[in-house]
């Protein structure tokens, strides 16, 4: 007998049991945590624009952080187990699984595979524990799709580097301990380099004013003479395929990620349509909306056979970045599409905070596009089919 899932309606075709059985004890720890520590609160930090930064210790003790690597305090679950934290944490929020995302697949991946010994017994087992907070700083204010197209810069100088430039739109910056900055070295070569936080000449600058991602810290980062000794430089991490691995990985998070915004939005507008009376009849029961959900049901359960499938191709070695760009291309754009069918059914009651769908899609608008727009991806796959590119000079 298939193993049942505990969201039966969301889960049609038991996708879940799929799952290993680590993976599944994974998933209802997560699970439960969201629903007992993150779902009571989010509303009032997303309307407040803050990150509940009394749940990072929490992410550490429960083995959240960089989840998906061996040694040094990290967890060493599999691949599809950090994609399922990835989905349970999005079914609470966007925000909470940007902080993991970054925190794992963008700054404890990088230092784990392109790091020195030295950094690496330095920084994972304080990350993975949520002692330590770090940020990505690739993307620029002129240099979003295009990030080889860098500004910044970084020159060796007697003891260190000195860097100069502008990151935008990184999360965590103005809360984190460890910056890593891709600059380019001496005028050539792009290289990582791990700002501590009190550096001076670094300096974080909130992003004010978002309807998007409000339970999220996004800030720019002003790099002015910031000088770094010489063992800040990240030893293994040269050339631009450095941060696009670690882009990668936080994009195959993300493919997970969606598929649990999708869920909670299913979840939501199910519960009320059987509840909501017009006419007489709960609105369930008519055809439209009942069409609306055999819709998002097959959407939701393509997006979800995508992501396991991808989680064991990333488990047995053998995916490549176009298999991931997919994924994250249809899942967002899946999930934002059952947001706004689940919010339409909500009527006007969903533009109000006491339900979830449309904080989840105006959050997708932000997942869609950051990572990788979803037009950049559909070039990524273009170039895969066709063997060429089309979005080079």
């Amino acid at each position: 007998m298939a193993h049942a899932s505990p969201y039966t309606a969301m889960d049609f075709y038991d996708v879940d049991a799929l799952l290993t059985e680590e993976d599944r004890i994974v998933r209802d720890t997560v699970r439960s945590f969201v629903d007992a520590e993150i779902l009571p609160d989010i509303r009032r930090h997303f309307r407040d624009g803050t990150f509940p930064l009394d749940l990072i210790p929490r992410f550490g003790e429960m083995g959240l952080l960089g989840s998906q690597l061996e040694g040094y305090g990290c967890a060493g679950m599999s691949y599809t187990a950090y994609g399922v934290i990835c989905r349970e944490m999005e079914r609470g929020d966007s925000g909470a699984r940007s902080f993991c995302s970054v925190q794992s697949s963008l700054v404890m991946y990088p230092i784990h595979r392109y790091g020195s010994e030295e950094q690496k017994r330095k920084w994972l087992p304080e990350m993975a524990a949520g002692r330590k907070i770090g940020c990505f700083g690739l993307t620029e204010p002129d240099f979003g799709s295009n990030p080889g197209g860098m500004a910044t810069t970084a020159k060796t100088v007697k003891g260190g580097f000195v860097l100069n430039g502008n990151k935008y739109w990184i999360t965590n910056a103005s809360i984190a301990d460890l910056s890593l900055v891709w600059a380019r070295l001496d005028g050539g070569t792009i290289r990582g380099f791990l700002v501590e936080k009190g550096t001076k000449g670094c300096t974080p600058e909130e992003i004010r004013g978002k309807y998007s991602l409000r339970a999220s810290d996004t800030s720019g980062i002003v790099l002015e003479d910031c000088f770094v000794p010489s063992d800040a430089i990240l030893p293994e991490g040269v050339g631009l395929k450095a941060p696009l691995s670690c882009l990668d990985s936080a994009r195959y998070g993300i493919a997970w990620g969606a598929v649990g915004a999708a869920q909670a939005c299913f979840d939501e507008a199910l519960r009320y349509a059987k509840t909501r009376i017009q006419f007489d009849r709960p609105i369930a029961s008519f055809q439209l909306v009942q069409n609306k959900f055999a819709e998002m049901l097959t959407w939701i359960t393509s997006a979800q056979l995508q992501a396991w499938r991808l989680g064991r191709l990333w488990d047995e070695g053998t995916h490549e970045p176009a298999h991931t760009s997919l994924a994250k291309r249809h899942n967002v754009e899946m999930a934002l599409k059952v947001g706004r069918t689940c919010r339409d059914i909500l009527g006007a009651s969903g533009i109000t905070e006491e339900y979830a769908a449309l904080r989840h899609v105006l959050n997708l608008e932000s997942v869609i596009t950051y990572e990788g727009t979803h037009d950049i991806h559909g070039l990524i796959l273009g170039e895969r089919i066709t063997g060429i590119p089309a979005f080079k000079g």
